[in-house]
């Protein structure tokens, strides 16, 4: 019986979490969204097609971008290896503003 409430309890929590991370993740692409159609930044299809081609022929591969409303910046990972790389890009004109 405590097994069974365990694996209940754990269950929930698990469950909870991806469900939170949607809802950001939604907030994210609405505000990404938004500030394209308000035309404040590029789209992130147009960001992508500037810089995953160089940094693909770098050898990383692309795994994401994220959007940052408040600065209107894109922020796009990149693996090599067992290296991620993170390119922060200006929204407004596409240039790269930070690599970590």
């Amino acid at each position: 019986m405590f097994k069974s409430f365990i694996a209940t309890a754990l269950l929930a929590a698990l469950s909870s979490t991806p469900v939170a991370a949607q809802k950001a993740r939604r907030g994210e692409q609405d505000a990404a969204f938004q500030a394209t159609r308000q035309g404040a930044v590029h789209s992130l299809r147009s960001i992508e097609n500037d810089i995953v081609p160089e940094m693909k022929a770098s050898g990383a591969d692309y795994i994401g971008a994220e959007f940052d409303e408040e600065n209107l910046s894109y922020r796009l990972k990149f693996m090599r290896g067992s290296k991620v790389i993170w390119l922060d890009v200006n929204g407004k004109n596409g240039a790269i503003i930070g690599k970590a």
